[in-house]
C-alpha cells in the first residue's frame, strides 16, 4: 500500500478508536466536557464519539476523504477546549495525570495539520 494511502487510513483508525472509546468508557470523557456547554456532558460525549466515527468512515473512503479530512481538522480545533479543561482539572490530580493532560494540548496541532494535509492531497482528485 502506498504511503499516500496509509496516512488517511491511519487517521481514520485513530478517529475510529477514539469514537468507540467515547461509547465504551464515557465517564472519562464526561469529566472533560467544559462546564460552560449546555446540556448533559454524556450527550456531548456520545455526540463527539458519533462524530469521530463518522469522520473515520469519511476519511477512510476515497470519495469523501477530502471533505471528511477538512471536517476532521475543524473537529480537532473544536475539541481543544475539552483538552484545556482536562489540563485545568488535572492540576489537583496526580503528577502522571497532569503530565498526560498537558502533553495532550500540543498534540492537537499535528492532528490538525495531518488532517489538513490529507485534505490537500485529495484536492483535485476525483
Amino acid at each position: 500500500m502506498p504511503r499516500s494511502e496509509r496516512s488517511p487510513l491511519l487517521l481514520a483508525g485513530l478517529l475510529a478508536v477514539a469514537g468507540v472509546a467515547h461509547f465504551a468508557a464515557p465517564r472519562q470523557f464526561d469529566a472533560i466536557v467544559p462546564t460552560r456547554l449546555p446540556g448533559s456532558p454524556r450527550a456531548w460525549t456520545y455526540g463527539s464519539g458519533a462524530v469521530e466515527l463518522a469522520l473515520a468512515a469519511g476519511v477512510a473512503a476515497p470519495r469523501t476523504r477530502t471533505a471528511a479530512a477538512r471536517a476532521a481538522a475543524a473537529f480537532f480545533v473544536g475539541v481543544f477546549p475539552a483538552n484545556v479543561q482536562m489540563a485545568v482539572d488535572s492540576r489537583r490530580g496526580p503528577a502522571r495525570r497532569r503530565t498526560a493532560a498537558l502533553a495532550r494540548l500540543p498534540l492537537q496541532v499535528p492532528l490538525v495539520l495531518w488532517a489538513r494535509g490529507i485534505a490537500r492531497s485529495g484536492e483535485g482528485q476525483s
